[in-house]
């Protein structure tokens, strides 16, 4: 039978693809979504509560599969792997999930010939890295979900700190998703005004200890997953969002500007390694990372970032 368009495949059925496929169903972008996960019946059991709700939303063909499933999908977003416990870094599941990625990565390119390659499991800069070798596909159809919820995170806590409504934030988190992540706060701005021209304006400024502050936020902003697993064993809502907003990107060939982590290559002497830096996101994938310009102290901690990650690629065998 004909698949519907548009259409988005999900590897894992577990907190974050079950949460994305409902995000996924209430948002209305997908018109056939298939869940595919090694627990066949936790799979159609999520298939089942998912379309008992669609008299309440959009028209959508919901049902679980084999990776057959990938067949004509425009995007298959990967959620399968290892889950991230309490106490362990996104770095400590680099060697399982390598594993479990050289079976599902063949699996899926064989049905999904043509589709985008979302990774989200974790460490996703290195799966996101993976996935491109063992799959042969271009480097803009293989992206990870990478610093975009760090990114939202940072818009959220800004915006908490000045003030304002966080989509008026314009700020990104790029590098790892991960422990080397870094703030550009160089280029981070309020309505157009760089911060540094922002607060001193604030009503706050002189109340407050501007840089003890704002290095209290990215700190809060780096270990926030880790607070959340503590708590509630797993971080699945806000990353699910950012899913969504990234399909939305691709299958409306919106043009987005999102942190995705994606091939980087020449950039501030960067080269072979996937981290996240603002890029261009349409129906391609990624059409194109942007070339901030950082200060030195953010050259040398993107490019410690990218260090790291090359460090840990290269004793991996895949």
């Amino acid at each position: 039978m004909k698949s519907l368009k548009p259409k988005v495949a999900i590897i894992g059925a577990g907190n974050v693809g079950s949460t994305f496929a409902f995000s996924l169903t209430i948002s209305g972008l997908a018109r056939e979504i298939v869940i595919i996960d090694r627990n066949e019946l936790r799979a159609k059991g999520e298939c089942m509560d998912l379309t008992h709700g669609l008299s309440l939303t959009h028209p959508t063909k919901i049902h679980s599969s084999g990776y057959e499933g990938c067949q004509d999908a425009d995007i298959v977003v990967i959620t399968a792997g290892a889950k991230q416990k309490s106490g362990q870094t996104r770095m400590d599941l680099v060697r399982a999930n390598t594993d479990i990625f050289q079976d599902i990565i063949p699996k899926i390119t064989k049905y999904g010939k043509n589709a985008v390659l979302l990774v989200v499991s974790n460490p996703v800069d290195i799966l996101t890295y993976i996935t491109l070798k063992i799959s042969g596909f271009p480097p803009q159809k293989v992206i990870g979900s990478g610093t975009v919820l760090d990114s939202s995170r940072f818009k959220y806590l800004l915006s908490e700190h000045c003030g304002v409504d966080p989509r008026n934030v314009h700020a990104y988190i790029i590098g790892e998703h991960g422990d080397t992540e870094l703030p550009v706060w160089s280029n981070a701005n309020i309505g157009g005004m760089v911060l540094a021209k922002y607060c001193p304006m604030c009503s706050r400024h002189n109340r407050c200890n501007r840089d003890k502050e704002l290095n209290g936020i990215f700190d809060e902003v780096k270990n926030s997953a880790y607070k959340i697993i503590e708590a509630k064993g797993a971080t699945y809502y806000a990353i699910a969002l950012a899913l969504v907003k990234i399909v939305e990107a691709i299958l409306r060939d919106e043009n987005s500007v999102l942190p995705v982590s994606t091939l980087i290559n020449d950039y501030y002497g960067v080269n072979d390694v996937c981290l996240s830096i603002p890029s261009l996101v349409n129906r391609n994938g990624v059409e194109r990372f942007l070339r901030l310009e950082l200060s030195k102290q953010e050259q040398e901690q993107f490019i410690r970032s990218a260090d790291t990650l090359k460090n840990i690629i290269k004793n991996i065998s895949f």
